[in-house]
């Protein structure tokens, strides 16, 4: 768009809040999925693989379309809102006729390939701008992701009961499309940047070949997984301990704010540190801690609502840090030319983890009927994570190249 002022504001932080605050509705689901379940007469967990399914194509979608993005991020943000907006509109059209494999295919597959790219599309820009403040530019557009939710929450929750589940599709893919197309209008690199049309420095190959990109994927793969694990069963875990129907909506929306401050504070706080691979080792330390305070205590069979909600709360804010340190970690490890590819290619662990996370806490609870099983393994995962941040993922300068 001509004649706006170039700043990094208007042309980063602002486009990337309007992509990200409309992909990040993809974790509403939970509010959806039993209203479509019962409409098209399907179980839940049957109808819960569209997310799934679509947290898979979005780690996919990024980790291969790494490069295209890099070369051109207005086709790629544009490609993102018509992917997003027309797998929206899809699903509405696919519960309508009754059609779970439709739903798979616009949800999961159209959708996640929508997120993907949206994804990705201004995180680069966003670290071009606030060259001195990378973690805060990045935290400014994942909040919003984390966000998404507090904001679409109640909207949904009104048009679910005004219009009905699928009308709600048809009402939403109208507004993220004019949302996401005017992010895709604003966005643009600093005058004077120019992308380097030639063979990319990174070799695909070697970057996964390095011990310092394996720790970090490995890392970031367990933090989504136990995240899931946990924030799957939010609704659960607080009816558990007494928590009334109005308390979990509040609850929810709570943590949530922390997901999203998680995002924007530990990112903000990681420019002040030496090195930004020590906010995952206190994200980890802080999800044991609070994993073990609740197994010792027995705080869900208990019913401690307190606890469960400071679990919730804590957990959410790690998982949503781990998300906004990501591309500055890898930046400061392996520079900034290729930093679109790479991140794409980390983010493949988001993919793995989407279809393990939720299932993961779905089989264990299913088997037991106990939640502080769950936190058994998670707390488990998280010491591994820790061990991972401490040993393989060497400090910048340390033969990350």
């Amino acid at each position: 768009m001509k004649g706006l002022p170039e700043n990094k504001w208007i042309r980063g932080a602002i486009p990337a809040l309007l992509l990200h605050c409309s992909i990040g509705t993809v974790y509403c689901w939970s509010l959806l999925k039993g209203d479509i379940a019962a409409y098209i007469g399907r179980s839940k967990g049957e109808v819960e693989w569209a997310f799934s399914i679509a947290i898979f194509f979005l780690g996919m979608s990024a980790a291969f379309a790494g490069r295209a993005v890099e070369k051109d991020i207005h086709k790629s943000s544009l490609i993102s809102a018509i992917c997003f907006a027309a797998g929206f509109a899809g699903t509405g059209v696919c519960v309508y006729f009754k059609s779970l494999p439709g739903i798979y295919l616009c949800y999961g597959v159209l959708m996640g390939i929508g997120l993907g790219l949206g994804y990705l599309s201004p995180v680069k820009t966003l670290m071009l701008w606030f060259s001195e403040q990378k973690g805060l530019a990045t935290g400014l557009a994942v909040a919003g992701f984390g966000l998404a939710k507090v904001i679409a929450s109640p909207i949904m929750t009104a048009l679910l009961e005004s219009v009905g589940v699928v009308k709600l599709f048809y009402v939403l893919a109208v507004v993220y499309f004019i949302m996401m197309f005017l992010g895709h209008l604003l966005l643009k690199k600093p005058e004077g940047w120019v992308e380097d049309q030639g063979k990319s420095s990174a070799k695909v190959s070697e970057i996964l070949k390095n011990p310092t990109f394996i720790g970090i994927w490995l890392m970031f793969y367990i933090n989504i997984t136990c995240g899931l694990a946990l924030i799957a069963q939010e609704k659960d875990i607080l009816s558990t301990v007494g928590a009334s129907a109005a308390a979990v909506g509040l609850v929810s929306s709570l943590s949530a704010i922390f997901n999203a401050g998680g995002r924007l504070g530990f990112s903000a706080a990681a420019d002040k540190l030496k090195d930004r691979n020590t906010i995952y080792k206190v994200i980890f330390i802080m999800s044991i801690a609070i994993s073990l305070i609740t197994i010792f205590t027995d705080g869900v069979n208990n019913k401690i609502v307190f606890l469960a909600i400071a679990l919730l709360c804590v957990i959410n804010a790690g998982y949503g840090g781990g998300f906004s340190n990501l591309p500055t970690l890898l930046s400061d490890r392996f520079g900034m030319k290729s930093i679109s590819q790479i991140h794409g290619l980390a983010l493949s662990a988001w993919a793995f983890a989407g279809l393990t996370g939720n299932q993961l806490s779905s089989f264990i609870v299913s088997r037991t009927q106990s939640f502080t099983n769950v936190l058994y393994v998670t707390t488990i995962l998280y010491a591994v994570a820790l061990v991972i941040s401490l040993v393989l993922v060497k400090p910048s300068g340390e033969k990350n190249k």
